[in-house]
């Protein structure tokens, strides 16, 4: 069993509501991506209408679920009446629940439409291998489209069509060209990137966060890249595990894979940044995958930059290595909850100095833990640094 997909599947994968088995989804969206799919994962406890709303911004052709806490019937079911109350009855559903969904509801799921539901009598007979093929081979086929061809009205409250701004994006990875403009908008991108793992996507939550909650009639857009494997083309895009602060109405979150591409960002990042801005959205969020030491391309894209890193980052002379502290507009110590912890007064004293030994005296650095006090902190220069940036852009 050695099944090539022709197309680039997108799959949408989580565990349901008040279900926190989350081992079988694990092992499921591994194997799907050593399949070459790329797969937003979830993680535990989500919702339908998360499921949904993340598989619509998405543009994915699936969605797999476990689901091993009952209320599997409501469930499914909810999930594909919401998909198609929103034009989106092409995504397929797929899950499995052991034998906690009995054959006679299996039999009921498929005949509302859920794509398939595998029983523990599939496993024996298809083996794990032969579930995971079946997935991708019924997800293997082209999302390529006129935006404009969602009819009908959006009815998960979004302030935008959140199809079309997903299916323009989608065009733009496999080389269709496609407009949604509304209105001619020069939002500002922030740009955030970092080593892997220093808490990219914590700090971009927090700032999605507070920037919704200071600002009741502002939007934002998140395109968030994650690395495709070399090996097999496949990729987790798995920053969603971190937003918590996504799931509304004025908030668009799109993660891209870097496919073929051997560095942090997608070649078709440019393209994606474009379409949310003809969308009107009022800030534009760029993270990117883990960076080495001397990568700084989110810099062609953004007109404002952070650098997000953890305290463990070695001797003082590291800092001189890392090419984006030449440019960041903001470095963000991230983890310093933990890490600070650990450290005695001279100790701090002496990472702040190491940023000035290391001629970075003109960055405001800010040393971020998990509390309002250090988060106001970062909030307040970040809104500065904001604000200068859209005052220059004005000027141009």
């Amino acid at each position: 069993m050695n099944y090539t997909p022709l197309h680039k599947v997108r799959i949408v994968t989580a565990a349901a509501l008040f279900d926190g088995h989350d081992a079988a989804i694990n092992i499921m969206r591994r194997l799907l991506q050593s399949k070459g799919a790329e797969i937003i994962h979830l993680g535990h406890n989500r919702s339908v209408a998360e499921i949904v709303e993340c598989a619509i911004e998405e543009d994915v052709q699936g969605i797999a679920i476990t689901s091993y806490q009952g209320g599997h019937l409501e469930f499914f079911k909810y999930m594909k009446d919401l998909l198609d109350e929103n034009g989106c009855g092409h995504i397929r559903i797929f899950g499995g629940g052991g034998g906690t969904i009995l054959p006679q509801e299996i039999h009921e799921l498929q005949q509302y439409g859920i794509t398939r539901i595998y029983s523990p009598d599939d496993g024996r007979r298809m083996g794990l291998e032969g579930m995971i093929e079946d997935v991708v081979k019924q997800c293997d086929f082209p999302l390529n489209g006129n935006p404009a061809h969602f009819k009908g009205e959006l009815k998960l409250g979004e302030w935008k069509d959140i199809r079309k701004i997903a299916r323009a994006i989608s065009n733009a990875e496999n080389g269709i060209h496609t407009s949604i403009s509304e209105r001619a908008n020069t939002a500002p991108v922030v740009g955030i990137t970092g080593t892997g793992g220093a808490g990219k996507s914590s700090v971009t939550d927090e700032l999605v966060r507070r920037y919704l909650n200071s600002f009741n009639d502002k939007t934002i857009a998140v395109i968030s890249v994650d690395p495709s494997k070399k090996k097999t083309g496949g990729a987790l895009l798995g920053d969603r595990i971190r937003m918590n602060a996504i799931a509304g109405p004025r908030c668009y979150m799109r993660s891209l894979a870097t496919r073929d591409s051997d560095k942090a960002l997608s070649s078709h990042v440019q393209e994606a940044l474009d379409i949310c801005k003809d969308a009107g959205y009022d800030l534009i969020i760029l993270e990117s995958a883990g960076v080495g030491q001397s990568d700084a391309s989110i810099l062609d894209h953004v007109d404002m930059s952070i650098y997000v890193m953890t305290p463990e980052y070695g001797a003082a002379s590291q800092l001189e290595k890392i090419n984006m502290l030449d440019y960041a507009d903001l470095v963000v110590l991230s983890a310093c909850d933990t890490a600070l912890g650990k450290m005695s007064g001279d100790g701090i004293l002496g990472l702040s100095r190491s940023f000035t030994t290391a001629g970075i005296p003109s960055v405001m650095v800010s040393l971020w833990a998990i509390s309002d006090d250090s988060t106001a902190y970062l909030m307040e220069h970040f809104y500065q640094r904001l604000h200068e940036t859209s005052q220059n852009m004005t000027d141009i």
